[in-house]
């Protein structure tokens, strides 16, 4: 109707469960980045292959300094492409990194991405989190990070073992099959996840879901999945989301993994303002910018500093 004005609202925004590890809370108004150190001569982003151990850690350096609070570091390629690699060659990739990361950043909050229960066991005293990204392939992994009294990842690969790649991939359910199938499967299979992780031991501020896009999915379920990011931060536990340069990001703007930053840092803050509290990233400085960005347009983290329009000290 004309002349009236329209009700004006309180925002409501999901508020993402806070994530404790090593004695830091990350949460809405101190979102997480976890830099990604991949101990590999073949990951998918050429960008971040660190053979050697300087070279890793010398791009852990460069991580802390552009404002990582996670350093995530794995020992193979996710993907079925590249190299064979079994658990001793995991163990010697990792091992040497997590040793000197600690000595150098006793405060910093390591992460290790395997699935194998043996290379945890190995990094006991060592790491804070287990980014299992293959969603409990090995159940004996959720059981080692809760005596090692680390947190862990719960992921959602569509029932994919690992390093294997989606081929015709379909969701449906008792609703049919449609788009939402495939988050209805990302939410039940989280859910169950979460629960066995608290029942091996493992505190629930130090759970996170992370729904896992590409992996087990096609490109338009992990668009349709990144949109529902709130129903996932529904279920009570910390959300990461692991978006670089991945995919579905190259295939829905049809670029290669260099030229994928501008759709990753879309996606980051879509997932930020759906209620996401850790950000697995291989450009740290500008997804550090981002989700700070996202977290102050939220309300949950005051600017740094606010001093245009105020009066002038004379």
């Amino acid at each position: 109707m004309a002349g009236v004005t329209p009700a004006v609202v309180p925002l409501q925004l999901p508020d993402p469960p806070a994530l404790v590890l090593r004695g830091q809370r990350f949460d809405a108004g101190r979102p997480a980045v976890m830099a990604i150190v991949n101990r590999t001569r073949d990951s998918f982003w050429s960008g971040n292959r660190h053979a050697t151990l300087e070279d890793a850690l010398t791009t852990l350096r460069t991580a802390v300094a552009e404002g990582a609070d996670i350093v995530d570091v794995g020992g193979v390629r996710a993907g079925q492409e590249g190299e064979s690699v079994d658990a001793a060659e995991e163990i010697d990739r990792v091992l040497p990194f997590l040793e000197a990361a600690r000595r150098a950043y006793p405060d910093l909050v390591l992460s290790l991405d395997t699935w194998r229960s043996e290379v945890a066991r190995a990094a006991d005293g060592l790491v804070d989190l287990v980014n299992d990204t293959w969603a409990g392939h090995d159940p004996e992994l959720v059981r080692t990070a809760a005596r090692i009294g680390a947190g862990v990842v719960v992921s959602h690969t569509g029932g994919l073992p690992p390093r294997t790649d989606p081929v015709s991939v379909r969701y449906a359910d008792a609703e049919g099959d449609d788009e939402l199938a495939v988050v209805r499967d990302v939410v039940a299979v989280l859910a169950r996840g979460a629960q066995v992780a608290v029942d091996a031991g493992v505190p629930a501020e130090r759970v996170l879901v992370d729904p896992t896009l590409d992996f087990g999915k096609t490109t338009r379920h992990s668009l349709t999945t990144l949109r529902h990011t709130a129903d996932v931060a529904a279920l009570g536990h910390p959300v990461l989301q692991a978006l670089s340069r991945k995919d579905f990001v190259g295939e829905t703007l049809d670029l290669e993994a260099d030229d994928r930053l501008e759709g990753t840092l879309a996606a980051t803050a879509v997932a930020a303002w759906l209620g996401t509290a850790v950000f697995r990233a291989h450009d740290v400085r500008a997804t550090r910018r981002v989700v700070d960005m996202v977290a102050s347009i939220r309300g949950a983290r005051p600017p740094a500093r606010a001093v245009r329009g105020e009066p002038v000290e004379r």
